[in-house]
């Protein structure tokens, strides 16, 4: 996912700041809301080398000579149900992935409920038959969880906790840190499906050739990738803020520029056609289901073929660059020579998407 809560380097948080403006993630105000608040509040005290690491979905830990994927993430989509997924298959794809951005094959899973007093039983029954059929198909059990009622009114339906952890293979080193100019910047497949899908239920919106969400476990294509090349040096699925807030914020950690060719980027036409409805750019749109890969330049095409054969990617390209130029930076060069600077969006366009 975009920055989840790992330690790193605090942006001031203005006094004013409040909640609601930092609703969501993917945007820059969230991003002030962890870095100013959260970060300094939780930072260690014993100057380890979780203090020093860049923000990644998973943090890494040492226990036992092994290295450990530790993450967690909640879950508030509304609707619960959307086309291509529902709040469970979400809830456990997208810890996986999390662990999947670190290298990790994934362990175990924990599972906390958080209900509205009046939520039909056949609703729940619904979401958890989902989460134990997704997790089987990943091959990673849900071993522990929690579940809390509140009061009716005070609930949305219902959110979903979660936790994994998981184990990062021998050789493997998966950072943002590892970032380096000349690097190229894969994708794997095209933009916007999962955000569009849950807004034309949410919205009651008829497009013509509605998208299903992309939402799907990304923990095989990562292995297969690994097995391939293990010295790739950053990944991250691009959910809130979509590819644009994934960028900004390794661009920023990692210290490089980073080049994105437009006419590379592949959008579907009910997708683009959705966007322009609705006034949304495709690049900061969510998705459940692609990720972004930093290689070394001279490995690009061997891991791309190792993409095109698999069915997590469905339409891998090459993407951009990173450079030495304009370090923090993310250009969007488009086909006749221009360029505009992508930064993060204040807040994020899309509320409540996962």
């Amino acid at each position: 996912m975009p920055t989840d809560f790992n330690p790193s380097c605090p942006l001031p948080l203005a006094d004013h700041a409040t909640v609601q403006l930092a609703h969501g993630g993917g945007g820059r105000l969230m991003q002030e809301l962890i870095e100013g608040l959260f970060l300094p509040a939780f930072r260690a005290d014993d100057g380890s080398a979780l203090e020093e690491a860049p923000p990644h979905d998973s943090a890494v830990v040492e226990i036992g000579g092994s290295r450990v994927a530790f993450t967690t993430d909640s879950f508030t989509v509304s609707p619960l149900f959307f086309p291509g997924g529902d709040i469970g298959h979400l809830a456990v794809c997208g810890t996986v992935n999390d662990l999947a951005m670190a290298g990790a094959k994934p362990v175990g899973l924990s599972a906390a409920f958080i209900l509205e007093e009046g939520l039909p039983m056949e609703t729940l029954r619904r979401v958890v038959a989902s989460m134990r059929r997704t997790a089987a198909e990943v091959g990673v059990p849900i071993v522990t969880g929690d579940t809390k009622v509140v009061d009716r009114g005070k609930g949305d339906g219902m959110f979903i906790n979660t936790a994994g952890i998981g184990v990062v293979p021998d050789g493997v080193d998966i950072s943002p840190a590892r970032v380096t100019p000349g690097d190229a910047i894969l994708l794997s497949g095209d933009l916007g499906r999962h955000g569009i899908a849950v807004m034309s239920v949410r919205e009651g919106l008829s497009f013509e050739g509605v998208p299903k969400s992309d939402c799907a476990s990304l923990a095989g294509l990562v292995g297969s990738l690994v097995d391939a090349d293990p010295d790739i040096h950053c990944l991250r699925d691009l959910t809130r803020g979509g590819l644009a807030a994934a960028l900004c914020e390794i661009a920023g950690h990692a210290r490089v520029g980073i080049e994105l060719r437009e006419a590379s980027i592949p959008v579907t036409e009910p997708v683009a056609g959705a966007c322009e409805l609705l006034g949304l750019d495709p690049l900061y749109v969510a998705n459940e289901g692609r990720l972004v890969a930093f290689v070394p330049a001279e490995a690009a095409e061997r891991i791309l073929d190792v993409m095109r054969g698999h069915p997590a990617a469905p339409e891998p390209v090459i993407v951009g660059t990173a450079t030495e130029d304009h370090p923090g930076t993310v250009e969007l060069c488009s086909p006749l020579g221009g360029r505009r600077i992508v930064d993060l969006l204040s807040g994020e366009q899309m509320p409540r998407i996962c």
